[in-house]
């Protein structure tokens, strides 16, 4: 880490009755998902914060730094990170939270601090808190200033993050919102395709990637990484039926999405899905960005020939994996002959290559010694292989000047580049959230949690929209409450017909992840 990112991620903040040598202990940045009321703010950070960062940065230049210290805090703030507020004599209420973040923003760091720790006003240990951050055990009994780097920490990524709007709160304000906009971004994930019973990846204990541990990858996600793949294309094959898209059937989420379309109210839609059931449910092709591509057609890893991926299921299903078929007419027509390069004694000269390598005359690196035949991959993305040019293309140059309203459903958004699409558009324009549970490193203006496909109908039906789908039973009836502490988050639920005793929808794990 560079001495400049290095030292934006620190402050000093000493109490003002002793003197305290100052800490230097974190590099990173802590999540925290602002839900109480901010006042509108301007696009940017104001330009005393940004001063003040820069001051702060010069007056922790010339402290000692700890490597070693620094990378125990990395490693234990995922666990100190929590999306709530917290209870008890030395944790800040809520509304002392909302009044310390709100101050931040508006006197930027260095006036905060002098404000807050240096006057005495509250211990840097407490004032974590308001930002999200549980004090660490390994850290109980020291001296206050042994909390001034997790401070400083908890504060420069407050500042880097979003600003929530605080005119939207209520589940009407949504409705307002869809209602009025007429260029609607709706970036989604799998969380809505999960009440078809097609798995999600990331949920804990049912999702996808909890259920690779079997094959002893030092990370699930490399069963979609590509140079796995290459190297040995089985692994991929193993899970592959489990995620195919084995129906036509769509969700009432997505059916959501395409009255949007026919409403005109549609700007693009950003799928991360690879299921293709947007398209299936009538998103047209210049609305829809399939980030991560889809099974809808397949290629030839090692001659390029494309088919539709439907004709690679039956090998799939049936646990095989699919073989080029241009290929294997080539391989017939040269009886294997091609050309070599010899030794001088004769032998067959190896070609040395860089990985990612290839030529086209020899076998693939993954080709099974048993076939000359190139694999087939489905046109999915791969992690290491890059988005679509049309992904980067649409989103810079048209939707970010004609976005009127943000909707993210059923993701949570963890992973880049889709992931950075909310925090690149502008700031001023409002964001809605719907899903089974909130995220804390992204300040949406209205969180909507619950099953996706329920939130999309109270919505239309508050709207006066008819959301017709066979999965939408007749007779709902669907409840809001307030999450404690959140004016602006809501709860939705069935409440008729009972949804235990209904077998409309497919069982399906929660939708917390997107991908």
């Amino acid at each position: 880490m560079d001495s400049k990112s290095r030292a934006s991620s620190k402050s000093r903040a000493p109490a003002a009755t002793t003197t305290r040598k100052p800490s230097t202990r974190v590099k990173a940045v802590v999540d925290y998902d602002e839900k109480r009321h901010l006042p509108e703010l301007a696009d940017e950070v104001p330009r005393a914060a940004v001063n003040g960062l820069t001051e702060l940065e010069e007056r922790v230049r010339d402290l000692n730094e700890s490597w070693e210290t620094e990378s125990l805090f990395e490693d234990a703030l995922e666990d100190l990170t929590e999306d709530k507020f917290f209870d008890g004599p030395e944790a800040c209420t809520p509304d002392e939270a909302v009044h310390f973040r709100q101050l931040l923003r508006t006197v930027g760091p260095e006036v905060f601090c002098k404000r807050t720790v240096d006057a005495g006003v509250v211990t840097a240990k407490k004032l974590l808190t308001a930002f999200g951050i549980r004090p660490p055990a390994f850290l109980e009994g020291a001296e206050d200033d042994a909390y001034f780097s997790l401070l400083s920490l908890a504060l420069s990524r407050e500042l880097s993050k979003r600003a929530k709007l605080s005119k939207y709160n209520s589940v009407d304000d949504a409705v307002n919102l869809i209602k009025r906009s007429r260029n609607i971004i709706v970036l989604t994930g799998a969380g809505i395709s999960t009440s078809l019973g097609i798995p999600d990846f990331r949920s804990k204990g049912t999702g996808l990637y909890s259920k690779l541990e079997h094959l002893g990858l030092n990370d699930p996600q490399e069963v979609f990484d590509i140079s796995v793949f290459r190297s040995d294309p089985t692994i991929f094959y193993t899970v592959a039926r489990d995620i195919l898209p084995s129906t036509s059937r769509f969700s009432p989420t997505h059916a959501f999405i395409a009255m949007l379309q026919e409403k005109g109210k549609l700007l693009t839609n950003y799928s991360q899905n690879i299921d293709n059931l947007e398209a299936k449910a009538g998103i047209r092709p210049e609305k829809l960005v399939q980030c991560h591509g889809s099974f809808a057609t397949a290629s030839c890893f090692k001659c390029g020939y494309k088919v539709d991926g439907d004709s690679l299921f039956p090998e799939i299903k049936a646990g095989k994996i699919p073989r080029c078929r241009k290929c294997a007419q080539g391989s017939r027509t040269t009886n294997n002959s091609r050309k070599r390069k010899l030794n001088r004694d004769g032998t067959e000269k190896k070609v040395r290559r860089k990985p990612g390598d290839y030529d086209s005359n020899s076998d693939s690196e993954f080709d099974l010694p048993t076939s000359s035949c190139g694999v087939m991959k489905p046109d999915i993305t791969f992690f290491g292989e890059p988005l679509p040019d049309e992904f980067s293309k649409r989103l810079t140059e048209h939707d970010r000047d004609l976005v009127d309203l943000v909707i993210v459903i059923g993701t949570s958004l963890k992973v880049a580049p889709v992931s950075e699409v909310v925090p690149f558009l502008p700031s001023n324009i409002p964001q809605i959230y719907i899903s089974r549970t909130p995220v804390s490193h992204v300040n949406f203006d209205i969180d909507l949690l619950g099953d996706c496909d329920i939130v999309v109908s109270e919505l239309c039906r508050r709207a006066g929209w008819d959301l017709k789908h066979e999965m939408i039973p007749e007779g709902q009836v669907i409840s809001t409450t307030l999450a404690d502490g959140y004016p602006s988050r809501h709860i939705f639920a069935q409440v008729k017909p009972d949804p235990d005793s209904e077998s409309i929808k497919v069982e399906a794990p929660a939708e917390t992840a997107d991908e």
